[in-house]
Order: structure tokens, then sequence, then C-alpha cells
């Protein structure tokens, strides 16, 4: 079995494959303090309640404080020596960023698991704490792309610094005219996102001078999803996937 793990702002996605096939998986939140004992605690309790054996783990982490944790768990749970999506790391796509380093492994991930996937030109919305959209050309180039506060963050935001306003769920409003504030703040938070994705898309589309098949993913996507009549697919493990591919194309042989 190989164990894949997403280390994101809001939440840990954790998924087990057999060969290709996803067996199980599980999202936990991302606490900054996570210690390594509590997370192979964690670990082997999500895997004994499986149950299953891991011989393979790969992590892709943008927080740092959460990376070595998680690493040294898989160590404990039995893998010698588990893969870290970093530079250097073989991808099977080109990095054509101003600097290499600077990218997100979460956008790296995706990219490499859309482009499989999905061929291109594409673009990935990965809907969390931020939006991101990134771009692959039909080449498998990874171009770059768009970095937005989440939705989440808005809500957040606004509940922080506004006296009256208060802290609202995502949920779908009933129309763009939102006649109460809670309504009028998801039109903003929910349908105003979408249309700010959309008029990128859109201009993505004019800079590449080509239409792009459009791949959503990310913890937010399931309440976002169904007002971005523009997608494709929506491909809540895309990311989990992305971490198989970069595990087969650099296990030891």
């Amino acid at each position: 079995m190989l164990l894949a793990v997403d280390i994101g702002n809001t939440n840990i996605a954790i998924g087990c494959f057999e060969g290709e096939h996803l067996a199980h998986s599980w999202r936990l939140s991302s606490r900054r303090d996570l210690t390594s004992d509590e997370a192979t605690l964690t670990l082997r309790g999500l895997i004994g309640a499986a149950p299953v054996r891991v011989r393979s783990g790969i992590v892709a982490s943008v927080v740092p404080p959460l990376t070595n944790a998680l690493l040294e768990a898989l160590r404990r749970l039995g893998v010698a020596d588990p893969l870290e999506v970093a530079p250097g790391i073989r991808t099977g796509i080109r990095i054509r960023f101003d600097n290499p380093q600077e990218v997100g492994a979460d956008r790296i991930v995706n990219a490499v698991a859309a482009h499989a996937r999905y061929g291109g030109p594409t673009v990935i919305v990965d809907l969390g704490t931020a939006t991101t959209l990134d771009v692959v050309t039909a080449d498998g180039e990874y171009i770059g792309g768009v970095i937005c506060p989440g939705p989440l963050l808005g809500a957040e935001a606004l509940a922080a610094r506004t006296a009256r306003l208060p802290r609202v769920d995502l949920s779908l409003p009933p129309r763009v005219i939102g006649r109460n504030t809670v309504d009028s703040i998801r039109s903003g938070l929910v349908l105003g996102h979408a249309a700010m994705i959309e008029g990128l898309v859109r201009r993505i589309e004019e800079e590449l001078e080509t239409s792009v098949k459009l791949v959503a993913t990310g913890g937010l996507g399931h309440a976002l999803h169904s007002v971005l009549p523009r997608i494709d697919a929506f491909d809540p493990h895309l990311t989990l996937d992305g971490l198989r591919l970069l595990w087969e194309r650099n296990a030891p042989r």
C-alpha cells in the first residue's frame, strides 16, 4: 500500500492506494502544533481501522511546521524512506516559472495529475484556503497561474473587520440579489467567487489564444463547482492521484 499525504493550510488529505486504485481516503484539520507522536497515533488509527499495511509513502506540504511531523510518522509506520515533493523530484512535466522553487508543492502535484488525466491546455482550480488557478499547456509545461484569497478567508475577514456583519457558511444563496444580510454575504462569497474564477479563465484563454479545459478540486470544490458551469471536471482526489503518479515516477527501481 502507498500512503499519500497532502498537507494544506486548512486540511490534511490522506489517501491509501492499491496500485492505481484509491482504496481509502481521509481528511483531517491542519493543526500547526501537531507533533510526530500525535501524527503517528492518528495515522495508525486510520490505517488500523482500514486495515492495510503501508509499504511506501509520499508527502506534499505547504505547511513547513507539519512536514517533518508527517514524514516521521510515516517512518514510524514502517516506511523506510518516504518521498517528499521538493525541488529535484522527477515530475514528468516542465516547470516554466521564473523561480521553480517558489511553486507550491500542491500546485505541481495538481498539474502532474491534471495533465496525465485530462491533457491540455488545462486550468486547474484548487478551491481551498487560497484559490489557485494553474495552467498546463498541451505539451506538458506548467507556465504559472493565479493565487487569490479563498471564500473562507473572505468570510473571516468580513466578520473580523466589520462591526455588524455576521460570520456565515458557504451555502448557495437562493438568488444573486440577497434579500437579507446573510444571503447578501453568501451571494458575494459564493457567486462572486465563481464570477471571479470565470473572468480569470476567460482572460487566461485570451492570453493563450486558445480555449482550455477547466478542472476543479480542493476542499471547497463541493460548495462551488455547481455554480461554475465552465468546469469540465470536478476531481476531489486530483492531488492524491498526483502524489501517486509522482511516487511511481520516483520510486526506486
